[in-house]
């Protein structure tokens, strides 16, 4: 049980009421996925007291959807879950471009939880501007 406790536990992300109307919580697996989405979705210089927390990838919307940006992106995302999220190891990101949707990059990550020495995977949109859009 020790090793669980290790994982934490906090407020469920996004925030929510819980059936009780208190705040929603997420513990275990769940608290490392939800933070490694808010390390994702967070650009750096976005949270004022930590200004470097978050993932470089932020710099990447307005770049083309091709290969040199999928590797931008998985380096950015290697990087900031390296340096924020203490406790997975084992990461492996891959990017894919979506067949559907020409300005969407579809990041896998693989990564280990170190408490419990569990494999999980991650599939995190990453939406580029659309020249269109420009």
């Amino acid at each position: 049980m020790a090793k669980r406790n290790f994982l934490g536990k906090g407020w469920k992300f996004p925030v929510s009421v819980n059936g009780a109307g208190g705040i929603g919580t997420s513990d275990n697996e769940r608290s490392v996925e939800e933070a490694i989405e808010i390390i994702l979705g967070t650009a750096p210089g976005e949270r004022v007291y930590r200004s470097n927390f978050g993932c470089a990838i932020h710099d990447l919307v307005f770049e083309p959807n091709n290969d040199e940006t999928a590797s931008k992106a998985v380096a950015a995302v290697d990087q900031a879950l390296k340096r924020w999220e203490p406790r997975i190891d084992g990461i492996e990101v891959h990017a894919y471009f979506d067949a559907l949707e020409d300005n969407k990059l579809l990041l896998d990550i693989h990564y280990r939880v170190v408490a419990e020495n569990n494999l999980f995977n991650l599939v995190y949109p990453f939406y580029l501007r659309r020249e269109q859009d420009l």
